[in-house]
């Protein structure tokens, strides 16, 4: 087990980011129930972008979580890397070793529809491999933790669910869970070719690497094409986290770790995530043989 910064106890630490991540919910789930009525809704976008919305959810979540870290946390060296603040300061705090990665809202065009598809991310790397995960899913009242090998999930209550991952490990009798909001033809030219069992659609990748935790579908494919928007260090780190704590894995198409802290942050190309570390490779080959046989990539 990693050896945390001086003078950060684990106990204490994890305590901490179950309180931050409680509060995060009830200001998640305020804005859930407001931003149902058309009146409250413009109040609550702060801007245009389809592609790309913000919400004051977001913004007062990233807010939240930064100032609970900093003030419990005033004399660690560490920082904290978040999309929103990335966005405004396109800076990335590259010469610390220890980096807390943040999506206050991963998901947020399904917050807007009222999917309930969307969580909470929070990650603390330590040279650039996730090692404390966080993924709130305020609609399931889950909040899952993460540290190295060791990972459970909480309700508010205080009630433990446990995982099950699923045991399938033949890639066509898989559950693969996909996104809602992807107009990407070829990741679906993909799914099609390769004749899965089941697809499961939903927004986040904190939920869907959630449902393969708790063995409602078995994996997660993302597709990105060259010039276009990819998955950045924040939708990923987290959910990193979670599932090899769960004993599934996540890499790119080659069986390689993701590689965290680049000048963009972008996760490019095609990552995979599934149910099981020990077939995982297996899996990534025969992705790789049927974009390969159809010519479905780049």
């Amino acid at each position: 087990m990693i050896k945390l910064p001086f003078g950060v106890e684990i106990n204490n630490l994890i305590d901490n980011l179950r309180s931050f991540s409680w509060e995060a919910s009830d200001i998640i789930m305020f804005y859930a129930n407001s931003i149902k009525k058309i009146e409250q809704k413009n109040k609550i976008l702060k801007n245009k972008n389809n592609d790309d919305p913000v919400t004051l959810a977001d913004l007062e979540v990233n807010e939240l979580i930064i100032n609970r870290i900093n003030q419990k946390y005033q004399d660690t060296n560490w920082e904290i890397l978040s999309e929103e603040n990335f966005k405004i300061e396109s800076n990335y705090p590259n010469n610390f070793d220890w980096l807390w990665v943040l999506d206050p809202l991963d998901g947020t065009k399904d917050f807007i529809q009222g999917t309930q598809n969307y969580a909470m991310h929070l990650a603390l790397n330590y040279k650039g491999r996730p090692c404390i995960g966080v993924v709130l899913i305020p609609e399931k009242d889950e909040l899952w933790i993460s540290y190295g090998e060791k990972l459970w999930c909480e309700k508010r209550d205080g009630s433990i669910r446990k995982q099950n991952l699923s045991k399938t490990n033949s890639l066509r009798e898989m559950t693969i869970v996909t996104s809602k909001n992807n107009r990407n033809e070829k990741l679906k030219n993909l799914i099609e070719k390769i004749n899965f069992n089941k697809t499961i659609v939903m927004g986040s990748i904190g939920c869907k690497v959630a449902s393969i935790v708790r063995g409602e579908s078995d994996i997660y494919i993302s597709l990105s094409l060259p010039g276009k928007s990819a998955p950045k260090d924040w939708d990923f780190a987290a959910p990193e986290a979670i599932l090899k704590a769960a004993g599934g894995s996540i890499t790119n198409i080659d069986n390689e770790d993701l590689i965290y802290g680049r000048n963009d942050l972008k996760h490019s190309g095609i990552i995979i995530a599934s149910n099981n570390k020990k077939n995982h490779k297996s899996i990534c080959s025969q992705v790789k043989e049927i974009i390969q046989e159809y010519n479905i990539y780049p």
